[in-house]
């Protein structure tokens, strides 16, 4: 049995009238990436501050390598890349990397930190000279280089190229192939669908869905419809069931309820209709229809 690195175990946490998080249990588990979804206000941040021992519970337990998240043993072997983070901008790319791996007993090396964060070729510069990207992967760089047990990434790839996404989404397999548990909280539903191992969906303070991307997807009530059709969109929209309808080139994309119904009306209507599919519905569309069948608690507004 592999054990947990790290955990909430039915926690409730409280901000004076406000509930963030109301009696939420979740574990995090070596070699895995968990996605952490949610609207804004879902309490995604109160949980990631709760394992990080930023704050503590209302009520409920929390464990980071079986100890309390504030010891410095378990910080040790945790990295944590925020959306928000400073550091001085006079120092060199290479110096903020050697200064972290310091901070740690067992780092990496500097030289293999800046390969794995495509730092490499702007090692010398001032971290006030870099672009956007670049200090994203400064941040990442800075996460990675005590080769923690445990990472913590929130919004990571925010201002990175599609490359350079790419080439993260490489990174953070490799690191949870040699053992690392990996906690991403995106609202880049494809970076969840493309990188996690495990999603979990929260809405209102409370865990509403807990599974593999391709069994969430399967939560959808809708499923996708493609085909080439004559129909005008106007007449497809007022079709009972149609959510949506995109087109794509020359063929049309419908969302819907009841896709096999739908199928089956439109082939009346079109004897020209071809290239018909139906598919199941993506990430996005089973996040919304999650989030919208879970209402958000009363008591969890203004918290993220």
């Amino acid at each position: 049995m592999v054990a947990t690195i790290a955990g909430l175990n039915s926690v409730t946490k409280r901000y004076g009238a406000v509930t963030a998080l109301d009696s939420v249990s979740l574990t995090l588990d070596p070699r895995r990436v968990t996605a952490l979804l949610g609207p804004n206000g879902a309490g995604k941040t109160t949980a990631v501050r709760l394992l990080l021992g930023l704050t503590n519970p209302t009520r409920g337990r929390v464990e980071l390598f079986g100890t309390d998240p504030r010891s410095p043993a378990a910080r040790r072997r945790t990295g944590v890349m925020l959306q928000i983070a400073k550091v001085p901008e006079t120092l060199r790319v290479r110096e903020h990397v050697h200064l972290f791996c310091s901070y740690y007993p067992n780092p990496m090396e500097v030289d293999a930190v800046l390969a794995a964060a495509g730092l490499t070729a702007v090692a010398h510069r001032k971290y006030g000279e870099l672009s956007g990207g670049q200090r994203q992967r400064v941040q990442f760089a800075l996460a990675i280089c005590g080769n923690p047990d445990l990472l913590f990434l929130d919004e990571p790839t925010v201002g990175l190229d599609v490359e350079s996404r790419r080439a993260f989404w490489q990174e953070v397999r490799r690191l949870t192939a040699r053992g690392c548990a990996v906690l991403l909280t995106t609202h880049y539903l494809e970076e969840a669908d493309a990188l996690a191992d495990r999603i979990v969906v929260m809405n209102g303070g409370r865990i509403v869905a807990d599974d593999a991307p391709a069994a969430i997807k399967g939560m959808a009530a809708s499923r996708r419809v493609r085909c080439v059709t004559a129909i005008p969109a106007g007449d497809l929209l007022a079709c009972a069931g149609v959510q949506s309808v995109r087109h794509d080139g020359g063929a049309v994309e419908i969302l819907a309820h009841d896709a096999e119904s739908l199928a089956r009306t439109l082939l009346a209507r079109d004897p020209s209709l071809s290239g018909l599919e139906i598919t199941g519905a993506g990430l996005e569309e089973a996040f919304l229809s999650l989030i919208t069948t879970t209402p958000a608690s009363a008591h969890a507004g203004g918290v993220r």
